[in-house]
């Protein structure tokens, strides 16, 4: 059988079928050509007049690429592209079981779901293989034949319909020992060897490893297609707490991205809300919503959007030119992506400018964010913090006095410790508002990763800065402790770095604070391998933290860490050197070997044997007094750290400090 298809203007219009062999299988040939014509009548790949020829009706040759979609950037610059939906939850994997695993298992299953969405009218399908940098990092056996696998079931299913196939690639895990960009370069390289030339990068909470993983993919294949895509809340943040204009952004201005996007966590109207703050940007924009918010039940998880309000929200953002690239995430059926296909397509061709386009810029006022201690120790006056631990019952009446005698003995700030040693005491952040409120003193909140998710974490933020609180102190937090966990969690949806960084980002342009919180970080002098906690803080620096308070200087080799510190760290870096007042031998000897990041020499813990209280705190002063001397060249102030609640002693201290060390 031969088959001549004809073009005008570059589209095609008619076909003509010799030499007719069997009819049932003529009758096939020419729906398929018909549905193509029809589905890409908007796609011109040749030139009027042109004909094109197959032989022995081999109908998939009808379908390659090379015919209707030569050029991916070539499309893009014609209409939008439309992708498929959400493979894991249409497809519905029996529970504990990667929906990867069926590329082996189910074949016919994930080939039948491709087909379904490319008969929607999908221009473009995804591996299923969402979870291979998972696999791959954790050194999965096999998860290089399920890539090699649900690459050649994308290809079969997408090869008669002419569409794009992408190598689609979800997080991989960022740690110290396997590096995301080393994850990312393998499962990529993997089907770069299959014939991939398309490659997602999707639902990403961070942009860790992923352009390092880009440059080496286009080192490897020049032509590589490359979408990156975020997952991000409806306040504009990923989980990890980064902000979507600033990783839009950095990806805009590597030079080896060639699209972006949003995908995931938010429904259509959310999003068209963002990437409409989005548009105008140099490269082409992706939105991939899901169908609607889950609702949770006993067995399931559904979504309930409709297709019909998915097909309006995002056919008014490609009817507006903000977005190029659409197709749907977790809960859109091809029944979703059926309706946005005949939205697009009612809509008028429209060419994409090739003039390249900055996001917005605009200017922003500098707005007042220094209190009085941040002022005193940036005009670099030494300075006096103070911890004082907050009640363990709903009573702050004495609290609030302790404060106000700490202030009245010079104390520049107090600090709150967040539940140390993971137990409940009354909230930090809460606490430091009322200091403030009621004395006027400067507050310092811990904010531990441990206890608080994002949506918690963002809200206490607000509330802060609402209050007039304009410094925090970001710690991952003790763990709770073993035999608790059955019934109480630890959160841990950040780490300090990535808890600072979410913090610094909220203050900017369009952003919910005026002017940045300040960051405080901990710097632990006692650490084993203190090379590791130098290159810690500085990465803590790098995310948006100002300074540190360090843990308690009791030993010479705490001293020499800290001047160590500030040889590494440089003027750039805040620090406030830790003192606490060891008050007896057993006090010493428990925090020895009971507090983590606390080492006391031995020396020290001799001195105080057979002393009774009022003995035991005046060595304590003098030896703080001590300490605090041997780390002055090497710090911008002192955290002074209450034990047991005892005020006097602490005032005591503070004007011994002020006598002999500040004012001198």
């Amino acid at each position: 059988m031969r088959c001549k298809i004809g073009l005008q203007d570059g589209f095609p219009t008619a076909f003509a079928v010799k030499e007719p062999k069997d009819m049932d299988g003529l009758c096939s040939f020419i729906d398929l050509i018909k549905g193509q014509v029809a589905l890409h009548r908007h796609k011109p790949d040749a030139k009027a007049g042109q004909k094109w020829v197959t032989d022995n009706g081999k109908a998939s040759e009808i379908g390659k690429r090379g015919f209707y979609m030569n050029d991916i950037r070539e499309f893009l610059s014609r209409r939008p592209l439309l992708f498929d939906g959400g493979m894991g939850t249409y497809y519905k994997a029996a529970p504990g079981i990667e929906c990867e695993r069926a590329n082996q298992t189910d074949p016919a299953g994930v080939q039948t779901v491709h087909r379904e969405y490319l008969e929607a009218g999908a221009d473009a399908i995804k591996t299923n293989t969402f979870g291979l940098p998972r696999m791959a990092a954790a050194h999965t056996p096999g998860w290089e034949a399920l890539a090699e696998a649900g690459w050649k079931l994308a290809e079969a299913a997408a090869a008669p319909a002419g569409a794009f196939v992408f190598a689609d690639l979800g997080p991989a895990p960022e740690t110290e020992a396997l590096p995301a960009a080393q994850v990312y370069t393998a499962v990529a390289e993997q089907f770069r060897k299959l014939g991939a030339k398309n490659f997602l990068f999707e639902t990403l909470s961070s942009d860790a490893g992923i352009l390092e993983a880009v440059r080496t993919l286009k080192a490897a294949e020049p032509d590589a297609f490359v979408l990156v895509s975020f997952a991000v809340l409806p306040d504009g943040y990923t989980r990890e707490g980064l902000y979507c204009k600033d990783l839009v952004r950095r990806m805009s201005e590597s030079g080896c991205v060639d699209a972006v996007g949003l995908n995931c966590v938010s429904a259509p109207g959310a999003m068209r809300t963002l990437a409409r703050g989005l548009a105008g940007g140099a490269l082409p924009l992706s939105v991939m919503p899901n169908a609607g918010y889950p609702v949770v039940t006993r067995t399931q998880v559904r979504y309930q959007g409709k297709p019909e309000y998915f097909a309006r929200e995002l056919s008014g953002l490609a009817a507006e030119g903000a977005v190029r690239i659409l197709g749907g995430c977790c809960g859109t059926t091809p029944a979703h992506i059926a309706a946005l296909r005949a939205a697009l397509d009612a809509l008028p061709e429209r060419k994409l400018s090739t003039e390249p386009a900055k996001l917005s810029t605009t200017e922003v006022k500098p707005v007042e964010n220094e209190d009085a201690f941040l002022r005193k120790l940036n005009a670099g006056e030494k300075v006096i913090a103070i911890e004082l631990d907050s009640p363990r019952n709903a009573d702050l009446t004495g609290y609030l006095e302790g404060a106000r005698k700490l202030q009245a003995a010079g104390a520049d700030l107090l600090t709150i410790a967040d539940c140390p040693i993971a137990q409940a005491r009354m909230d930090s952040s809460l606490v430091a508002c009322r200091v403030h409120r009621e004395l006027g003193l400067c507050t310092l909140p811990h904010m531990t990763c441990r206890d608080r998710n994002l949506n918690a974490t963002k809200a206490l933020l607000l509330g802060l800065y609402a209050e007039g609180v304009r410094e925090v102190l970001a710690i991952t937090g003790d763990p709770i402790p073993t035999a608790e966990r059955d019934e109480v969690k630890n959160v841990y949806q950040f780490n300090s770095r990535k808890l600072a960084q979410y913090i610094v980002s909220l203050a900017g342009e369009g952003r919910e604070m005026p002017s940045p919180i300040t960051v405080f970080g901990a710097l632990n002098l006692n650490a084993r391998n203190f090379e590791v906690e130098l290159r810690r803080a500085a990465e803590k620096l790098e995310n948006g933290m100002s300074g540190f308070l360090t843990q308690p200087v009791l030993s010479a080799q705490a001293v020499e860490n800290l001047k160590k510190a500030r040889e590494t760290l440089g003027e750039r870096a805040k620090i406030l050197a830790g003192i606490l007042p060891v008050v007896s031998q057993r006090n010493a000897i428990f925090m020895e070997n009971e507090v983590n990041g606390i080492h006391v020499d031995a020396a020290i813990i001799d001195r105080f044997a057979e002393l009774d209280r009022a003995a035991g705190e005046e060595l304590g002063i003098e030896i703080s007094v001590q300490a605090a001397k041997a780390a002055l060249p090497y710090a911008d102030g002192f955290y002074l750290m209450t034990p047991f609640n005892r005020v006097a002693l602490m005032e005591r201290l503070i004007a011994r400090l002020n006598e002999e060390i500040i004012k001198d």
